[in-house]
């Protein structure tokens, strides 16, 4: 007999798994369902989805490690620590990220106990409208949902031609299981994956090669971030980019991966150990039987949704990766909240003028709203502030005083319109701007705010300070 629910959602990543805890939390009757083991050991489904099991999580675990290698390395010694013989234990990082892997996944199967979700292990399908319900298939088992919320996430892109077999050529997955530091690592893709796991091998002691198609340099971010980050990576850290590149032709051997590509010097060559492919991600949308019950895709494979992630379906919702937007797991979280609340018959609500984006390299790189380019480009009169961490005690104290605060305000009311952050700590201070610019807040009602001294986030104070001509410190 089928088990029946008020709300099935399909897939146990960051927007599933939160929107089963909150429609749970709000009395439905709620199962998730999810079938990737992620190389579980014991090779069960294990929540979490790409975020937690291969994806944010892990490479942030590794980042940091490889951050602390490269303290001890170069930084100590300007502040009178001196160490002699470091090495770095690479299966040991990697069984450090297993672990807490291992402790996060975990954790969501005992937040599913403590809610009461019913966590249903197997492949989720739609097989038909069945009178007000939605008959579906979940592994070999039938279930009945009143509301479905398909979270099923997204995969790594490959390129045609180009064979991933996470040994030689390595998406994210096969870059998060490497156990020893290539000699060269070549990257395609210059984005927030190629960039942080360049840099995680780059620091290690790898010689890193990136390959980009796009002819600018972080477009998505503001020209004037996207300016001294290209400046940081290549000069001060190392790291080779090259623009404009199309791939012709990818050959593995023994000795390891020759790329063959074109640029503006036209025909080159690139001689690696290892290549790590990162350029984008594919919604997995194509194992629930949607064109059976009619569920409406766009060309690019991802669910048609509302500006409440319903879908063209009675009762059916869709969110995270699999619909439209930055694929980003607080992104998904935000949406798997607003449709648990819309089903319960609340207000659920998801800004995504004020989502924002994060790039974990060091120093890190964050943004919310838009970029000045955009509002050149929209025609909309701005007026901007702009202070560097130089000017700031904290980050001197700190020995890291790269990058800057860039906050732009519309010229005429003041109301908030963007903020971009390179530098340390850019993941954590971006946070003040969100919720300013949530709450449709001024520049002028940042710069009244009282912030600790001494922080990083005093330049947060500064650059709001900055837009209106009145900075104290710089």
């Amino acid at each position: 007999m089928a088990q029946e629910f008020d709300v099935l959602v399909i897939g146990g990543g960051p927007a599933g798994y939160v929107a089963a805890i909150r429609a749970a939390q709000l009395g439905l009757k709620t199962a998730c369902c999810e079938s990737n083991p992620y190389a579980d050991p014991k090779g069960e489904p294990r929540l979490g989805g790409t975020c937690l099991n291969v994806g944010c999580v892990p490479s942030k675990a590794l980042l940091h490690s490889s951050e602390l290698y490269d303290h001890a390395t170069h930084a100590f010694v300007m502040h009178g620590i001196k160490v002699e013989g470091v090495s770095i234990d690479v299966p040991s990082m990697i069984r450090r990220k297993d672990n807490i892997v291992t402790q996060l996944t975990q954790g969501i199967k005992g937040l599913f106990k403590k809610y009461k979700v019913t966590f249903l292990p197997g492949h989720g399908s739609f097989v038909a409208d069945a009178g007000g319900m939605w008959k579906m298939k979940v592994g070999e088992a039938d279930v009945i949902a009143k509301h479905v919320v398909v979270a099923t996430g997204s995969r790594a892109r490959h390129l045609p031609g180009v064979p991933v077999d996470n040994v030689h050529i390595v998406d994210n997955e096969g870059a998060l299981k490497t156990e020893a530091v290539p000699k060269r690592l070549g990257v395609i893709g210059a984005g927030v994956i190629g960039l942080e796991m360049g840099s995680v091998w780059k620091r290690l002691g790898s010689e890193v090669t990136i390959l980009e198609a796009a002819p600018d340099f972080l477009a998505a971010a503001d020209h004037a971030v996207a300016k001294e980050a290209w400046k940081i990576f290549t000069n001060k850290q190392g790291l080779k980019i090259h623009l404009g590149v199309h791939i012709k032709e990818v050959v593995t051997s023994a000795s390891g991966v020759a790329i063959k590509y074109e640029n503006d010097e036209g025909d080159q060559i690139l001689e690696c150990d290892k290549l790590v492919v990162a350029v984008g991600r594919t919604p997995n949308t194509d194992g629930l039987n949607a064109a059976a019950v009619g569920l409406k895709l766009d060309e690019r494979g991802r669910i048609d949704v509302d500006n409440h992630c319903s879908a063209n379906l009675r009762n059916v919702w869709a969110v995270g990766d699999a619909v439209r937007g930055p694929m980003l797991a607080h992104k998904g979280m935000e949406e798997g909240v607003m449709v648990a609340e819309c089903i319960a018959g609340q207000a659920g609500h998801c800004n995504y003028d004020a989502i924002p984006w994060v790039i974990y390299t060091q120093p890190e790189i964050a943004w919310v709203g838009r970029t000045e380019q955009e509002l050149k480009g929209a025609g909309i009169p701005f007026k901007a502030g702009q202070i560097p961490f130089m000017a700031n005690g904290r980050a001197l104290g700190q020995g890291d005083t790269t990058g800057f605060v860039k906050i732009l305000a519309h010229a005429e009311t003041d109301q908030i319109l963007g903020a971009h952050i390179i530098g340390t700590n850019a993941s954590e201070l971006i946070a003040e701007a969100v919720v300013a610019m949530e709450f449709g807040a001024s520049s002028e009602d940042m710069a009244r705010i009282c912030h600790a001294h001494p922080t990083l986030s005093e330049v947060m104070h500064e650059a709001a300070l900055a837009v209106g001509k009145r900075s104290l410190h710089f």
